[in-house]
């Protein structure tokens, strides 16, 4: 007799990313384990098999640090049947169905499941569930048939929301909420090819926005601290806030006229500390400039390496043809910092209602 243990009410999922939150993490499906608190199995038998589902996942490269806490690897468990073996010592054996899901928690919807019998003998009821579960192999074919099909659901969940995600990061911006906005933006996949690069072309003009907001915060603090102590401290201080600027501000222009402006007030003895600090400002400028140059000389050679290649896909040639990688790749990796950070300010968890997969 099958006792179904079913997932509902309330889904806890750690959603904050902590210190060792990686780039790569995001561009990447990620399945964050759960098991609901009331499952009926001894705590560390459910511990194992959170272990278990976690191993699944990353054995499937589809394990990471939880960017992104939609999407989650669950299970039921069903005892079929219990015999106590006599001894001594006495045993008791358990066969038990395991159902795994892939699904996306706020929506309450399943992508895929499969069902897979384990057989456990131990001396008590928990030992005999460690033992069923250790059993469990990620690479079970029938494993990663369901892994597939769930990841295939999760692509065409971004390919069938892609402009409703788009317009939700759109209407963030008009909150001035960038780094949401790029975190949202971020999460999608690689794999969703075409909604990817919708997404990556957005999170250009998204973050061009952010820093342009941000250079306009950061020198109107400047002029206000270079207004109240014009002298060596005061210069000193302004210098620390301008650096903090990106490079690639629009306002980079007023902040150098006001460099200039600073500059020009500082007697020769006093400037030594604020020259060389401006300076360090200046190569991270021209450092940036000259990463962008490199991507762009690169991805020009890339696109004559493949105009020279055979016409074996014409349609993918041309695709292919409208993109700079290499300055995809560099922008990125800006886009991902800002994303990560946000992810560490995420809430330490994240409740769901209404789960009941069985």
């Amino acid at each position: 007799m099958k006792k179904i243990l079913s997932v509902f009410v309330i889904l806890n999922i750690i959603a904050g990313v902590t210190a060792q939150a990686k780039l790569d993490d995001f561009g990447r499906i990620i399945l964050n384990t759960y098991l609901p608190d009331n499952i009926a199995i001894p705590s560390e038998a459910k511990s194992l098999l959170t272990n278990k589902l976690s191993q699944i996942a990353s054995n499937n490269g589809m394990g990471g640090s939880q960017v992104n806490p939609r999407f989650i690897i669950t299970a039921n468990v069903n005892v079929g049947t219990k015999d106590i073996v006599a001894g001594p010592p006495q045993l008791i054996a358990q066969n038990l169905d395991v159902t795994l899901y892939v699904g996306d928690a706020v929506t309450n919807t399943i992508f895929s499941n499969t069902t897979i019998t384990v057989k456990g003998v131990g001396t008590n009821e928990n030992k005999a569930f460690i033992e069923a579960f250790k059993t469990m192999n990620p690479k079970n074919k029938d494993i990663v048939a369901f892994l597939e099909e769930g990841k295939t659901k999760i692509i065409s969940y971004y390919s069938t929301n892609c402009d409703f995600i788009i317009k939700e990061a759109q209407t963030l911006v008009k909150q001035q909420k960038y780094d949401e906005a790029i975190y949202q933006l971020s999460l999608v996949p690689d794999v969703c090819q075409d909604c990817y690069f919708k997404c990556l072309d957005t999170l250009g003009s998204i973050y061009q926005k952010k820093i342009d907001a941000d250079c306009k915060i950061k020198l109107n603090e400047a002029k206000l601290i270079w207004a109240a102590a014009q002298n060596p401290t005061g210069a000193e201080k302004t210098g620390d806030i301008l650096s903090t600027i990106n490079p690639m501000a629009s306002c980079q222009s007023t902040v150098t006229a006001f460099i200039k402006s600073i500059d020009a007030k500082l007697k020769a003895d006093e400037k030594a500390r604020w020259e060389f600090k401006m300076k360090q400002y200046a190569d991270k400028i021209a450092a940036q400039k000259e990463q962008v140059r490199i991507a762009e000389e690169k991805g020009k050679r890339d696109d004559m390496y493949r105009e020279n290649q055979s016409k074996r896909d014409a349609v993918s040639e041309e695709k292919q043809s409208v993109r700079n990688f290499e300055l995809d790749k560099l922008r990125v990796g800006a886009y991902r910092e800002v994303a990560v950070e946000q992810a560490r300010n995420q809430p330490k968890s994240i409740t769901y209602n209404n789960i009941n997969w069985r």
